[in-house]
């Protein structure tokens, strides 16, 4: 068990079985998400945790790469779909962190990070990585809390809430930063959406030539 990977590997079973918080943009998002995709689509997914999302998904593509950093929630994932009984041979989960992932030369016509963004030690080099394994016209779909917008002090106590053992880590910027680095990064954003209150903002970009 890596030290990044232990939070997520301890709190999976309770991730597993919280309800989701709120149903009906997460269902927006879902179906959002497929109008950018297509039958003959090859998906990687990073931050997939019990895969509820990649399971939604993996009827409408060609495949899908659904992966994590914590082996728990990758074994619970495994769970959900044989519970569900999806016998399509086009899923499948693998142990993998954006910041280190190489990709052996694959490209993909969509990558999903959803709720991860505001994870990853060095956002730039994940964009870089999305970008480098995305082919051009290839969809970023992403999902990510913005929390210096409203929750700016939360950069204060994330710290030691993390030293704790209660948080991961998390970074906190704003949302027209986010959006600024995926301009920088070679990304033109096609669709935003962020409900009322909402602390997460769902952004499609499209990876410029």
């Amino acid at each position: 068990m890596s030290a990044k990977s232990r939070y997520w590997d301890r709190i999976a079973g309770k991730y597993f079985n919280s309800p989701i918080e709120d149903e009906a943009a997460y269902q927006f998002k879902l179906a959002k998400t497929r109008e950018y995709l297509s039958g003959d689509h090859r998906v990687i997914e990073f931050g997939c945790g019990t895969g509820m999302t990649a399971l939604h998904h993996a009827p409408y593509v060609a495949e899908l790469i659904a992966t994590d950093i914590s082996q728990s929630m990758l074994d619970l994932a495994r769970q959900r779909v044989s519970k569900a009984g999806y016998e399509g041979q086009n899923l499948r989960f693998e142990l993998a962190d954006i910041d280190s992932y190489d990709g052996d030369g694959e490209s993909f016509d969509a990558v999903l990070c959803l709720s991860l963004l505001h994870l990853v030690a060095d956002r730039a080099h994940a964009l870089a990585t999305v970008r480098r394994i995305l082919k051009p016209g290839g969809f970023l779909i992403s999902s990510k809390a913005c929390l210096g917008d409203r929750l700016a002090w939360f950069a204060l106590i994330a710290p030691l809430g993390r030293w704790l053992g209660f948080l991961p880590m998390v970074r906190v910027f704003r949302e027209a930063r986010l959006l600024k680095e995926l301009e920088r990064a070679g990304f033109d954003t096609v669709f935003r959406w962020r409900p009322a209150n909402a602390h997460a903002v769902f952004v499609i970009s499209v990876r410029r030539a």
